[in-house]
């Protein structure tokens, strides 16, 4: 069955390809978000408006634009419209790394809130995990990271006061827990332990989305020698970060 006419903008945008009719389709709308026409946001031209611009069925638009969703190019809301996601940021999954440096290698601005900074009690699980007694003062601080002004990350972290004990004195708006760690206590070995969860409401509120978005959680504890340091709970927002991990047997 021959290709039907194209004859819109969008369509000299198609080229002449092998490729089934809904690649072809993926292949436009990539090209519009990777050379910047359509930017994070960018409303994209609905089923039907693509199916008057560019005379292919409903089905095949259909599925392109399920297919760009799936693979994390596009957004579609519900009575509202598909939009161009913001790209999501990486960090390698067995490594740490700190997030202000990450950011700012992206040629991106890094920005520190600080939520919460002061003493906290160990209870039985964090008794646990830094090897002490029940009722053990422990150092807890809440922060949250921005990448161009956006939410990226809640860094919500406990200290072993005994390796770490200026932490409270920090100002972490000037530099992150990561560096004065490292400068203090620095890390020999480490554990991740990777979920995917809904944020509580309060941390919605502070990533700025909505209560129904996964979020990528990542639980960090650290030593330096043979001191635990640090209890981290890392959260993303689902939509705007992912995981990288590179193995050889």
């Amino acid at each position: 069955m021959p290709t039907p006419p194209i004859p819109s903008s969008l369509a000299a945008q198609m080229g002449e390809s092998p490729a089934p009719l809904y690649a072809r389709v993926k292949q436009m709308i990539s090209l519009q978000i990777s050379n910047g026409s359509w930017p994070p946001h960018y409303r994209v031209p609905s089923e039907s408006e693509l199916v008057n611009e560019l005379g292919f069925s409903r089905m095949t638009i259909n599925r392109a634009l399920r297919e760009l969703t799936a693979e994390g190019l596009l957004v579609r809301m519900q009575g509202v419209g598909t939009f161009v996601a913001e790209p999501k940021t990486q960090s390698a999954l067995f490594e740490v790394h700190n997030i202000a440096d990450e950011i700012r290698q992206r040629g991106h601005r890094h920005r520190c809130q600080v939520l919460e900074l002061g003493e906290a009690a160990a209870g039985a699980h964090l008794a646990a995990a830094f090897d002490i007694r029940e009722g053990s003062r422990l150092y807890h601080s809440v922060l949250l990271h921005l990448e161009n002004d956006i939410p990226v990350q809640i860094e919500d972290r406990y200290v072993n006061p005994a390796v770490a004990p200026d932490y409270l004195q920090q100002d972490f708006t000037r530099e992150t827990p990561y560096v004065y760690l490292n400068r203090v206590a620095p890390l020999t070995e480490g554990e991740h332990l990777v979920e995917a969860i809904l944020a509580e409401p309060h941390e919605c509120q502070w990533l700025q989305i909505p209560e129904a978005e996964p979020c990528l959680l990542i639980r960090r504890r650290t030593w330096s020698g043979r001191h635990p340091v640090t209890l981290a709970r890392l959260v993303h927002p689902g939509s705007r970060h992912r995981l990288e991990g590179r193995f050889s047997r």
